[in-house]
């Protein structure tokens, strides 16, 4: 049996511990790796990230800390990781970073897909052409209006049509490319009668019974 003083000691240690890991993020922590590829400009409020797809920028907040510990690995750091904003964003800044990299070097990809009758889905030359920022193309979809909707697609997203109930987004920015594939999403966002809409990827919806009166 441990003498009270002994307890004490091993009680003080053990609470001093779970403090400090308390303060840790379990994501910022996590050392990114930096591919030969990828070429990474850190300056005082942003971080550039170059590779074969194109650029990307993440924005930093002034306590964040970059550093190089070993060759094409990269350690994201606060400077106090006890205040929460600085904490919530270690661990932000470095997914930010990470998908960036990604971005650059392989993209990313989401599907979205039209489930109803005479929902059709077509790719088309846009008529303003590049002069709003779009890329010269639009989707034109038939999903159950008595008009058709037209949807510019913006410079940085690339769409294709492999099907007419099919659509292939992709981007070498995950969050514009979700924002993107949200907006032609809400001109039919899948209902829970009859499963009928334009779903993102795996989406599910669970399907409601029809109360027979």
């Amino acid at each position: 049996m441990l003498h009270r003083p002994q307890l004490y000691r091993h009680l003080r240690s053990f609470s001093s511990t779970a403090r400090n890991n308390a303060f840790v993020s379990n994501v910022g922590k996590q050392h990114i790796k930096v591919p030969p590829a990828v070429t990474i400009e850190p300056t005082g409020t942003h971080l550039s990230v170059t590779g074969p797809l194109g650029s990307s920028s993440v924005p930093l907040q002034p306590f964040v800390n970059i550093a190089f510990p070993e060759s094409g690995t990269m350690a994201v750091s606060v400077q106090d990781p006890s205040q929460k904003k600085q904490r919530s964003m270690w661990g932000t800044t470095r997914t930010l970073i990470n998908n960036a990299i990604v971005g650059v070097t392989e993209g990313f990809t989401v599907p979205l897909y039209l489930v109803g009758v005479g929902y059709r889905a077509a790719l088309e030359e846009d008529p303003r052409g590049t002069d709003a920022g779009g890329s010269g193309q639009r989707l034109n979809l038939k999903v159950g209006f008595s008009h058709l909707i037209l949807i510019p697609i913006p410079a940085h997203i690339k769409a294709e049509v492999p099907t007419s109930t099919k659509i292939v987004l992709s981007c070498t920015d995950n969050h514009q490319l979700g924002l993107f594939a949200a907006a032609v999403r809400k001109w039919r966002p899948p209902e829970p009668y009859k499963g009928k809409g334009i779903f993102i990827g795996n989406e599910q919806i669970r399907i409601k019974a029809v109360k027979k009166k």
